[in-house]
Formats: C-alpha cells, sequence, structure tokens
C-alpha cells in the first residue's frame, strides 16, 4: 500500500502542496483528521489539512489571478473608453502589488502565497496604460511604462536594503485605502461605475479574503496578513458600490458629444 502512494499522485503533491510527513499521515495512514472532529473549527487541530488546504487555496488564487482583471481590461477595449476609472486609484493599486511583489521575493515566501500579486500586477500596468491611452495620453502611458521597469528592475536588485523594502511594503495600506477611496468617491461623484468591471471587483474582493488565511498559514507574516485585511474592506466597499450602482449608466453619448 505504501509502495503505491510512492507513486506519481505523490511525485505532484509532495513538493507543491504538502510536506512527505503531512502525505504519508493523509495519503498513506488514512489519518485524515488525527482524531479531530469533522466540524470546520476542527481545523486549527489538524496541521496537515491546514497546510493543505492552504497550499490547495493559494495556488487556486493565483491560477485565478490570471483572469481576474481581463473582464476590465476587455472592457476598456470594447468600450474604448476609460470613463468611471480613477487613474490615482489604479496607480495606488499598482504601487501596492509591486511593493508586495519585491516584499516577497526578497524574503523567499511560497510563490503560492504572494504569485498572484505578479500576474494582478502585469494586468494593472496594462490598465493604467489603457486609462492613459483613451485620454489621448498615449505618448505618457509609454513612457510610464519605460520608467515602471526601470523602477522595478532597481527594487528586485541586491542595490536596495531591506529596510526599504520593508518600508515599500507597509506603504501598502495607506496606498490601498487612498486608491480604493478615490475610486469610490469616483463613483459617487459619477452616479454610477462606469467602465468599471463587476467580475473583475467581486474577484478581487473573494481572493483578498482567501489571502488572509493564506499569508497567515504560509508566511506567519503579520504585515503580509494585515495588508489583506485592509484590501478586503476596501475592496468590500467597492463591490457594494457595484450593486448599489447596478442598474446605473453612464451618459457616455452625451460626454462624447460636449
Amino acid at each position: 500500500m505504501a509502495g503505491e502512494a510512492d507513486g506519481p499522485f505523490k511525485g505532484v503533491l509532495v513538493p507543491i502542496l504538502l510536506p512527505e510527513k503531512c502525505y504519508d499521515q493523509l495519503f498513506v495512514q488514512w489519518d485524515l483528521l488525527h482524531g479531530a472532529s469533522l466540524l470546520p473549527f476542527s481545523l486549527s487541530s489538524v496541521p496537515c489539512l491546514k497546510i493543505l488546504l492552504s497550499k490547495g487555496l493559494g495556488l487556486g488564487i493565483v491560477a485565478g489571478s490570471l483572469l481576474v482583471k481581463l473582464p476590465q481590461i476587455f472592457k476598456l477595449l470594447r468600450a474604448k473608453s476609460a470613463e468611471g476609472l480613477s487613474l490615482q486609484s489604479v496607480m495606488l493599486e499598482l504601487v501596492a502589488l509591486t511593493g508586495t511583489v519585491v516584499y516577497s521575493i526578497t524574503n523567499n515566501f511560497p510563490f503560492s502565497s504572494w504569485g498572484e500579486a505578479l500576474f494582478l500586477t502585469l494586468q494593472t500596468v496594462t490598465i493604467c496604460f489603457l486609462v492613459m491611452h483613451y485620454r489621448g495620453e498615449s505618448v505618457k502611458g509609454v513612457a510610464f511604462l519605460a520608467c515602471y521597469a526601470m523602477v522595478l528592475l532597481v527594487l528586485l536588485s541586491p542595490l536596495v536594503p531591506l529596510v526599504v523594502v520593508t518600508l515599500l511594503q507597509a506603504s501598502n495600506v495607506p496606498a490601498v485605502v487612498v486608491g480604493k477611496l478615490l475610486q469610490a468617491a469616483t463613483n459617487y461623484g459619477n452616479g454610477h461605475t462606469g467602465q468599471l468591471s463587476a467580475v473583475t471587483v467581486f474577484m478581487l474582493f473573494g481572493g483578498s479574503l482567501a489571502r488572509i488565511f493564506t499569508s497567515v498559514q504560509e508566511t506567519g507574516d503579520p504585515l503580509m496578513a494585515g495588508v489583506f485585511v485592509v484590501s478586503s474592506l476596501c475592496n468590500g466597499l467597492i463591490a457594494a458600490q457595484v450593486l448599489f450602482y447596478w442598474n446605473a449608466k453612464a451618459p457616455h453619448k452625451q460626454k462624447k458629444e460636449q
């Protein structure tokens, strides 16, 4: 039985989702709950199940992040308009995501605990450029892309001390709060959410909630967990506005004529 468990199934699970000891406990000895209750709150007494849940959830978030902002990007391309989007809000979100990527790489955190930040960063950079482009500032958008690439390379280089990287990550909290409040204020002022994608907003909200658990489980870093708590609250505010303004329509034609 143990011989069968050492097959390709183990070869996939052990390096990606579980330590070997946990694999043996769960899939060789079939000690799924290690004497614990089936109730959800019993997971706190089952370390191996917590690891499996955290790793699986983390990788699911990373995989899902490949699609999170695509609805927003496609909506901008289809409408050929960035109406309703706050460029300052998108920029601040980019700062927060960049801080998470750099901080995680510098501290050698597991990719499953932060990988979505990398993919969201690439998508957010694209949105920044599209907002500038549809505002008639394409040259400024290209310059922004070049500058951002150079800044990112410097931050990831050994030239930047750890204290600077930590401060950048700590700045995520005010960056997230201010950025989301700017978007919320834009929505409130317009009386609609414009080209803001509801799918993207709800996926960001759900992902940030799940990340509270995975960041505590996989990194044990209170700064990382704190950023996701704040992010969840702010994303929840935008999600609530999307629901509130669900039937409100942006007056595109009137603005184009003006």
